[in-house]
């Protein structure tokens, strides 16, 4: 089958219209549509994307998609065992915070029941979910943030259990709750074609990126800890206090058909931020953000050694995303301590993205990043396409002799490792420094990176640049694969082949 089912609710479901196989974030061309309940068509309409996502369903209902050419899929919506609309618990686009009124709606919804958010602006201090909900907002509704920073909790760094709850590059830290925030939630949903908006732009939080203000680091705008099945679907969330989306310590989550914006210039608001996280899948995905589009983090260790609150992170997909702007499309660290392994990025689109596909680690770190598959990737306009990096000048002491030094260390807990990168497929425009990147440790190089069927341009540019965020890097310009103690297989014999103009 090529329409297959990547998320569905009571009320909304994400399909996936991957017919050629090869499609990344944009069908090859637009495709008339229908829906039919019951054999009566009673929706229509276009897409031109791969996810494509309908809202305003019935809950428990058979439903055939068609397309034009003839594919068809038939599926069920999700039972509802209840819902609940805000606005008749007292929330109201007149008052200046709903977040009591939201809390009351919430303790309403039943088990498998539906907090429903209707359209209208919204202002809310933060709201915490509960498991075996779905929040539906709805079209053109916005829960938007309050900029009173009196009126929102904070998270502590450990919860009374000891385990981090608020957090901060990768450190346990006190920090503002979210907009939506869910805590030790199993079963959850967070769906619909309305918006969450972080009020980035409205408060001071751009004012004090990499500070605390009244003991306490900037909010996300979703934050997800220590959560078990959840599903994101649909919505766009957008102008971010910080990081945008940030799920840490949760397991078999997937994030489908979303939209995430922030301003080019807004500090540290990374897309989406999987963190510590086992069996994630991003797809579908419109990002338009001020840093890292994605960045996949395993925590760090701390200056003193301390390390209890590190963890894996493993098992991501990442498939039929388009990232438009941001200093990375797909960033892994430089939090890395507890390990990212296992990731799949495919069938992707990066518009103007300072890297591509970025590794990044430093001394200090330890763990390890393998087990890393980019294939089928168009990017057009990036800085430097692929690139892996072991002395990132992160941190108080990251330009210092021993995080930049060339000469080997001891190995030991604190060495971090790059293994085991396969990159094949990509699709390269106007790139104008380096297609590839990799400068490895002496004491522990990068290895079995294999590197197949890569196909780019150099754009016109006249001058060059460091391909790394590192000392001691030699400034590029129009260059195929530089590189220093990393182990690279070319395994079609070539660096990179010429872009044709068939090709995309």
């Amino acid at each position: 089958m090529t329409i297959t089912v990547s998320a569905i609710t009571a009320r909304t479901v994400a399909l996936c219209l991957n017919l050629d196989g090869k499609s990344k974030f944009f069908l090859p061309q637009s495709s008339a549509w229908t829906l039919k309940k019951a054999a009566e068509v009673i929706r229509s309409g276009e897409t031109d994307r791969v996810i494509t996502f309908l809202d305003c369903l019935e809950p428990s209902s058979n439903y055939v998609f068609e397309l034009a050419c003839g594919e068809r899929i038939s599926f069920r919506t999700k039972d509802c065992n209840g819902r609940i609309v805000i606005s008749d618990h007292g929330a109201s686009t007149d008052a200046a915070n709903n977040a009591t009124a939201i809390a009351d709606a919430i303790a309403k919804v039943p088990q498998g029941g539906t907090l429903a958010v209707p359209a209208g602006r919204f202002l809310t201090g933060p709201v915490f979910l509960k498991s075996d909900m779905t929040l539906h907002l709805e079209p053109g509704a916005e829960l938007v943030f309050i900029t009173d920073r009196s009126q929102i909790e904070i998270l502590p760094a450990r919860s009374d259990e000891g385990e981090m709850l608020g957090s901060w590059e990768g450190l346990p830290d006190a920090c503002y709750a979210s907009v939506v925030t869910a805590i030790g939630c199993d079963n959850l949903a967070i769906t619909g074609s309305g918006t969450l908006d972080g009020s980035g732009a409205q408060g001071d939080w751009w004012e004090w990126p990499k500070e605390r203000r009244d003991g306490a680091r900037r909010a996300r705008t979703l934050f997800l800890n220590s959560c078990t099945d959840v599903e994101v679907s649909g919505i766009t969330v957008q102008n971010s206090p910080s990081w945008t989306v940030h799920p840490l310590y949760c397991q078999s989550i997937r994030f489908v058909g979303l939209a995430i914006k922030n301003p080019a210039d807004s500090p540290n608001t990374d897309g989406l931020d999987p963190e510590c996280c086992d069996e994630v899948l991003l797809e579908g995905i419109h990002f338009t953000v001020g840093d890292d589009c994605i960045a996949i983090k395993a925590c760090k260790r701390a200056d003193d050694g301390s390390d209890d609150h590190i963890r894996p992170c493993e098992h991501l997909t990442i498939r039929h995303c388009y990232m438009e702007r941001g200093h990375g499309a797909v960033v892994i660290g430089s939090e890395m301590s507890g390990s990212v392994r296992h990731v799949t990025i495919e069938h992707c689109e990066f518009l103007g993205t300072d890297r591509g596909l970025r590794i990044k680690t430093r001394r200090g770190r330890g763990g390890e990043i393998a087990y890393v598959r980019c294939h089928n990737i168009s990017m057009q306009d990036v800085h430097s396409a692929i690139v892996a990096n072991a002395f990132y000048f992160c941190d108080h002491d990251g330009r210092s002799e021993w995080v930049q030094s060339r000469d080997p260390y001891p190995v030991d807990i604190s060495t971090p490792s790059i293994h085991d990168i396969e990159i094949s497929d990509l699709y390269i425009r106007n790139v104008r420094v380096a297609i590839g990147a990799f400068y490895g440790l002496p004491e522990m190089p990068i290895r079995s990176v294999s590197i197949r069927n890569i196909h780019a341009s150099f754009d016109d540019s006249q001058t060059g640049d460091v391909p790394v965020m590192a000392l001691h890097v030699p400034v590029c310009h129009h260059v195929g694969f530089a590189s220093e103690n990393a182990d690279l297989h070319f395994l079609d014999g070539h660096e990179f082949f010429p872009l044709s103009t068939e090709q995309e």
